[in-house]
C-alpha cells in the first residue's frame, strides 16, 4: 500500500540551510533561517527562561498528564498580555495551550471547518504554511495582494476581500511583524478593518506570532484587540517561540473570543476533543518556562529587557539598510524602517539571489525574503555592497 505515494518536493529552506552548512567560506551570511540572532549571529536562551527552568527543576514534582488543554496556568498568565486590562472581555474568551503557533493555527482552522468553514480569506504572500495547512484540511484558501509596491499595506485589497466575503467564510490576519514582509498595518488601517469585520460578520482568525518584536507589547497587538472591540466572535493562534526563544520546545497558545460564556463552554469542548484526537496533549516544559517567567516579577522585567534589546537591534538593522537605499537602486531599502519584526522581502529576482550566493555567499530565500537579524555590524556592510553589485549590473 505505501508504494503507492509519490515523493513530495523537499522543502526549500530545508535545502537552504544544507546548502549554507555545506559552504566553506569563512565569511558567509544566512539571512534564510527564521530565528533571532544576536549581533554575534547567536541564538541564545533568554535569560529569564534559564532562571524560570533552573527554578522549574527544582520545584516540579511530577511529569504527569495535564490533559488535552495542557498548562492552563500559562495560558492564563500570557492573556493580558495579548489581550489587554480585561483579559477575558466579560468572560468571552479562553483558550488552551497548543504545540507552537503551528498547532494554534491548525485548531483554529480544524475548529472553524467544524463549524462550517470553508473559504479563508488569505493576503499573499503569507507564511507558506498557512496555505499547507489550509490544503491539507480541504479549506479554500482565497488570495488577495498583502502589499503594495511601495511597501505600505493594500488596505484596499483586504477591505474588497472582506466586503466580498459570503456567509461562512474567514479571514486569516497576521497580527503583527508580517511574516513573510515586515509590512503592517497601521492604527487607523485597523480601525478601518474592525469596523468592515463587524459591518460583513466574517470570522477572523488573528495569527500573533512576534509580538513585542515589532514595536512593543502593546503597539503589536493594538490592532488586534481593535477588531476583538469590534466583532462578536474571533480565533487567535499566538506564539511564543520568538519572543520568549523557545523555538524548539513549541509553545503556543488558541485562544477563542465567543459572544457569551454559555457559547464559549460549547465551543472549548470542541477544540478539546480536536486536540485530543491531534496531539493528544501539548508539551509541558516551554509553558511551564513562560508561566514562571510571567508570574515573577523580576524575571518579567528581565524578560522584556531582553525583548526591548532585540527589538531596539532589528530596528537598528533597518535604519542601517535604509541609509544604503540609494547603493542598491530599485530594491526600496527605505521602506524598512516603516515595516517591522524579523522579516523583509526584497525585489530580487532568482538571477540576483543565485548571484548573491554563489558569488558572495549571502543565503536567503528563494522569494527575496532576508530574515533581518541575521545582519550586524560585522557583515551588513558586505550585504550592503553585495546587493549594490547584483543589482547595478
Amino acid at each position: 500500500m505505501l508504494e503507492k505515494l509519490q515523493s513530495q518536493p523537499a522543502d526549500a529552506l530545508l535545502a537552504l540551510i544544507k546548502m549554507y552548512a555545506d559552504d566553506e567560506r569563512e565569511d558567509k551570511i544566512d539571512l534564510g533561517v527564521g530565528v533571532y540572532r544576536t549581533g554575534e549571529g547567536a541564538t541564545p536562551v533568554f535569560s529569564a527562561i534559564k532562571g524560570a527552568e533552573t527554578r522549574l527543576l527544582e520545584q516540579q514534582d511530577s511529569k504527569s498528564y495535564l490533559g488535552p488543554e495542557g498548562d492552563m496556568g500559562f495560558v492564563q498568565a500570557l492573556m493580558p498580555y495579548v489581550f489587554g486590562e480585561d483579559a477575558t472581555m466579560g468572560g468571552r474568551i479562553a483558550g488552551m495551550q497548543t504545540p507552537g503557533g503551528t498547532g494554534a493555527v491548525r485548531l483554529a482552522l480544524a475548529l472553524a471547518q467544524r463549524a462550517g468553514a470553508e473559504r479563508v480569506h488569505l493576503g499573499l504572500p503569507s507564511w507558506p504554511n498557512h496555505v499547507q495547512i489550509l490544503e491539507d484540511l480541504g479549506m479554500e484558501a482565497v488570495p488577495f495582494d498583502h502589499a503594495n509596491a511601495d511597501g505600505s499595506a493594500n488596505l484596499a485589497a483586504l477591505i474588497a476581500a472582506i466586503d466580498g466575503a459570503a456567509p461562512g467564510d474567514m479571514v486569516l490576519l497576521h497580527g503583527c511583524c508580517h511574516n513573510p514582509t515586515g509590512i503592517d498595518y497601521t492604527p487607523e488601517d485597523w480601525d478601518v478593518i474592525a469596523q468592515a469585520l463587524e459591518r460583513n460578520g466574517v470570522l477572523p482568525l488573528l495569527d500573533i506570532a512576534y509580538q513585542g518584536l515589532g514595536r512593543g507589547l502593546d503597539e503589536d497587538v493594538a490592532g488586534v484587540r481593535s477588531v476583538l472591540a469590534a466583532v462578536p466572535e474571533a480565533l487567535i493562534a499566538y506564539s511564543c517561540d520568538k519572543n520568549f526563544g523557545l523555538y524548539r520546545d513549541r509553545v503556543g497558545a488558541f485562544y477563542v473570543m465567543a459572544q457569551d460564556g454559555g457559547t464559549l463552554d460549547t465551543i472549548l469542548s470542541n477544540a478539546n476533543a480536536l486536540a485530543r484526537a491531534t496531539w493528544s496533549m501539548p508539551p509541558d516544559h516551554g509553558a511551564a518556562a513562560v508561566r514562571i517567567a510571567l508570574r515573577d516579577p523580576d524575571l518579567t522585567r528581565e524578560w522584556r529587557t531582553e525583548l526591548d534589546g532585540m527589538r531596539d537591534r532589528m530596528r537598528d538593522v533597518r535604519r542601517q539598510l535604509a541609509v544604503a537605499d540609494s547603493d542598491a537602486p530599485g530594491l526600496n531599502l527605505a521602506a524598512l524602517t516603516e515595516q517591522n519584526g524579523l522579516f523583509a522581502v526584497l525585489p530580487l529576482d532568482r538571477g540576483q539571489i543565485a548571484a548573491l550566493r554563489e558569488e558572495h555567499a549571502i543565503y536567503m530565500a528563494g522569494s527575496g525574503r532576508i530574515n533581518i537579524a541575521g545582519l550586524h555590524v560585522g557583515n551588513i556592510g558586505k550585504f550592503i555592497a553585495a546587493l549594490a553589485d547584483v543589482t547595478q549590473r
